[in-house]
């Protein structure tokens, strides 16, 4: 705003100075013109009271040119407020404001453009949310099905055959393990947030964070025909929470394996890095298409939509551990191409 006072109050003095150079010019023409018309009764009072007529033309051109400047912010500010009741509009117009309110007719329309960005964000969010939502309320009914079923089996038929006891009671504690899973799952959904997070730093021995990691998905490897190969210092150490940090491992691995090629390679790497420790953890698998990539990490995003919640999850493990990286200062990224997908964590080296 002190730019614009500044540059009126310039445009003020320039029409000043230049209302009483040909302000006096007109004047004497204005006197001219009377006395050729014969205006007698005006010309003697004129020429009577010279110096008041004078004066009096001076003062009320400046009062006129005074009154016009001072009313001009008033009118900026009315401009302005109208700008800004508009920029949660949703029509396409793009604010227009007066010269003198260019830079900030830029920012606004900036601002506009960030505000229906994020509102068009929120709403896909919502969405993948409550699709996700539903596919998990109908895959609730599953194995909760499966459960009754059995259960209601073993208490309706009392003098059942051991083994086919065993058969039902297996079955319903897997079914069981499968509920609870997405029960968790749900958790996440409405109740997770990090920003209430405070986390419990202390050194911890990487290398072996991520021996025990790669051991714990043995059977699930297994399953798919993978192995994991570590590349990484054993004295590699790192400043951070834990419990947290495994589990944004946990999520990047679960990740690889789900979306690698049967029995391929997953590459996981650790080494200091230009004061920052980098994590990567390489596998084969499909090129993730560029538009895709960017949303890798956006909550409720799942990279292959065809798939269940009994094959994917509900979108938020990448998500989770892009902010448990964030909290702790470090950063995460993907790349894809030629069918080798790479996460990669980067951590600041801190003492404790």
């Amino acid at each position: 705003m002190q730019i614009i006072y500044r540059k009126l109050f310039f445009q003020m003095a320039v029409t000043a100075i230049l209302y009483a150079i040909f302000g006096i010019a007109a004047y004497l023409v204005i006197i001219n013109l009377l006395k050729q018309f014969d205006v007698c009764s005006i010309v003697n009072w004129i020429e009577r009271n010279r110096i008041i007529g004078f004066w009096a033309y001076i003062g009320i051109g400046y009062t006129i040119i005074l009154i016009y400047y001072w009313k001009k912010p008033f009118h900026y500010l009315n401009r302005l407020l109208i700008a800004s009741s508009s920029i949660y509009q949703q029509e396409e117009k793009m604010i227009s404001l007066p010269e003198p309110l260019k830079t900030v007719e830029n920012y606004l329309n900036e601002l506009r453009l960030e505000i229906q960005e994020s509102k068009i964000v929120v709403q896909n969010t919502e969405q993948r949310k409550n699709d996700m939502i539903a596919y998990l309320a109908h895959d609730l009914k599953t194995p909760l099905t499966f459960i009754i079923g059995y259960l209601s089996l073993l208490n309706d038929a009392p003098d059942m055959a051991m083994e086919q006891r065993k058969k039902c009671i297996s079955i319903s504690i897997e079914k069981a393990r499968r509920l609870e899973k997405m029960i968790n799952e749900f958790f996440d959904i409405t109740c997770y947030n990090l920003q209430q997070i405070e986390l419990e730093k202390q050194t911890i021995d990487l290398y072996y964070m991520l021996v025990q990691l790669s051991d714990e998905f043995y059977p699930l490897l297994s399953a798919h025909g993978n192995t994991i190969k570590l590349s990484a210092d054993e004295e590699l150490t790192v400043y951070a929470d834990s419990v947290r940090l495994a589990r944004v491992f946990n999520n990047i691995l679960k990740n690889a394996i789900s979306y690698s090629y049967p029995n391929t390679e997953i590459k996981i790497n650790g080494k200091k890095e230009q004061g920052n420790i980098v994590v990567s953890f390489q596998n084969q698998g499909k090129t993730i298409p560029h538009q895709k990539l960017g949303a890798l990490f956006d909550k409720f995003f799942r990279l292959d939509e065809s798939r269940t919640s009994n094959t994917g999850g509900t979108g938020l493990g990448l998500a989770i551990a892009k902010d448990i990286i964030e909290l702790h200062g470090g950063k995460i990224s993907a790349e894809s191409q030629n069918e080798t997908t790479i996460f990669i964590v980067s951590l600041p080296i801190m003492d404790a």
